[in-house]
C-alpha cells in the first residue's frame, strides 16, 4: 500500500505560487524526498486556475502547470462524479453540508477522488487548510501537519 498526499486547493496554491510560500515549498521538498507520492486532484487544479484565470496571472499559470508536471495527477473520472453525487446528497441528509445547495462543493469531489484512490489499496491523505469540510468524508489534515 502506498502513500498519497492529495492536495487541496489551499496548499496547491502555496507550492505553486510564483513567489513561492517557503514553509509550503520546504514541507512538499521533504515529502518528495522521502519519496511520499503527492496528488494534485484535478478539482484543485481547477480552483487555483480559475482564480489565476480571472486574474490575468500568467507567471502563476506557468508555475501552476510545472507543479503539476512535477507531481502526480488525480485525474476526474465518471466514476469519481458519482462517488461525488452520493458523498453530496449524504452531507445534505445529515444535515452538515459544506456548501450552498447550488454551490458546485468541489469538497465532496476532492473527498471523492481520496475514496476511490483509498479504494484502489492507497493510504489517502488530503492536504487542505480547511480540515473542517473535508474531515468527515476523508482522511483530512492541515498540511503543515503531515509529514
Amino acid at each position: 500500500m502506498s502513500r498519497i498526499i492529495l492536495l487541496d486547493a489551499g496548499p496547491l496554491g502555496m507550492v505553486s505560487h510564483p513567489r513561492g510560500n517557503q514553509a509550503a515549498a520546504e514541507w512538499l521538498a521533504s515529502l518528495l524526498w522521502r519519496g511520499t507520492a503527492v496528488y494534485v486532484s484535478e478539482i484543485a487544479d481547477y480552483e487555483v486556475r480559475r482564480e489565476l484565470r480571472r486574474a490575468n496571472k500568467a507567471r502563476g499559470l506557468i508555475r501552476l502547470n510545472e507543479t503539476k508536471d512535477r507531481l502526480g495527477y488525480a485525474p476526474l473520472t465518471t466514476d469519481t462524479m458519482l462517488r461525488a453525487a452520493e458523498l453530496w446528497a449524504q452531507t445534505r441528509r445529515s444535515g452538515k453540508p459544506a456548501a450552498d445547495d447550488t454551490a458546485l462543493d468541489a469538497d465532496v469531489i476532492l473527498a471523492a477522488q481520496a475514496q476511490m484512490l483509498g479504494e484502489e489499496g492507497h493510504q489517502v491523505i488530503i492536504a487542505t487548510t480547511n480540515v473542517r469540510h473535508l474531515s468527515s468524508l476523508a482522511d483530512a489534515r492541515v498540511w503543515s501537519a503531515i509529514s
